[in-house]
């Protein structure tokens, strides 16, 4: 039986790719902060290593005698200071690696983002060489594209290196896309630029969990790079109606215009900066670059390389993740 460890495995796609390799007869090793989601895990009698990407030996002890690694383990937001971001995403992948070096590891697949696509103009199937490694748009962003370097700079040991690049995860159990979503509709409505028709990818959660068990078992990818996504471009409008729709919700739209909007919000993000304000803005350039450009990646060579094919649709993901909600959730 292979043992493989799963970093981040206490966070959104963590969970997911703990069930998925488990159902596969892995013996899963889980490491993630969280103690409380660490107890569950035990109690379904998966290994729990409880620790911080940052401290070498808490990564160590996850990684001995694995096989595999999937580094899904990250610092995740919009906003708050560099040195959080870079101890998480930069130094703590670079503790995996050398773990994967110390330890005999065969492969390890890195979890990054297409958050490093981003920048202030539409952006249409995106292929994977697409990458302005001097993207400074915000410090997620900067240290994702330093850890991505970090793994294909790697030369110690023969371990082989894989690197997935998800887009716009969605479903059950997600605390960011959706309940933000939500949370703007019901308070203040949902921004839309250009009407809402700008295009974009996301991508059912379960999808992304398969594509990074292809990414692990594939023979011959060593050094591959690829996106993910649903493969379904649609409106960013049209997105959002099916979402709230399907859990019983009125959309409430507000049409705005990008251009003004965008100089007072990168004046606020620059007087956070100065005053040292730890709480996140309402709006950050990122989030208004996702909200107001197309971006629509190629998955061509996940297709060709991985032989990745989504197993849910948009449609069937909003579906299940809709029925997931109304069961649990009293209607507003």
């Amino acid at each position: 039986m292979d043992k493989i460890c799963i970093t981040g495995a206490t966070g959104f796609l963590g969970g997911y790719l703990v069930r998925l390799f488990s159902e596969k007869g892995y013996s899963v090793v889980a490491f993630g902060r969280n103690a409380e989601k660490g107890q569950a895990l035990l109690s379904k009698g998966i290994r729990f290593v409880q620790g911080h990407l940052e401290i070498e030996a808490d990564v160590d002890r996850a990684v001995e005698g694995c096989h595999s690694v999937v580094h899904a383990g990250a610092l995740s937001s919009v906003w708050g200071p560099y040195d959080a971001f870079y101890k998480a995403n930069v130094k703590g992948t670079e503790n995996v690696l050398n773990a994967c070096h110390r330890k005999g590891v065969s492969r390890l697949v890195f979890i990054s983002s297409p958050s490093i696509y981003t920048g202030p103009s539409d952006r249409l199937n995106i292929k994977e060489a697409d990458v302005d490694t001097a993207n400074d748009l915000n410090f997620y962003i900067q240290t994702k594209i330093l850890a991505e370097a970090a793994v294909t700079g790697w030369q110690k040991g023969s371990f082989e290196k894989v690197i997935i690049r998800p887009r716009g995860l969605f479903g059950i159990g997600d605390a960011s896309v959706i309940p933000r979503l939500m949370r703007a509709n019901e308070k203040f409505g949902l921004p839309l630029f250009n009407g809402g028709q700008n295009l974009v990818d996301i991508t059912y959660v379960e999808n992304v969990a398969h594509s990074i068990w292809l990414a692990v078992t594939k023979p011959g990818i060593d050094g591959g790079i690829y996106n993910i996504s649903n493969d379904e471009p649609m409106a960013f409008k049209e997105i959002l109606e099916l979402f709230l729709s399907s859990i019983g919700s009125k959309p409430r739209f507000i049409n705005m215009k990008f251009k003004g909007l965008f100089r007072f919000i990168s004046l606020v993000e620059a007087v956070f900066k100065a005053l040292h304000i730890k709480r996140e803005p309402l709006f950050t350039r990122y989030t208004l670059m996702t909200l107001g450009y197309s971006q629509t990646l190629s998955i061509e060579k996940a297709k060709e390389e991985l032989g990745y094919k989504p197993l849910y649709s948009i449609k069937e993901g909003i579906a299940i993740y809709a029925a997931w909600y109304r069961e649990n959730h009293t209607k507003h």
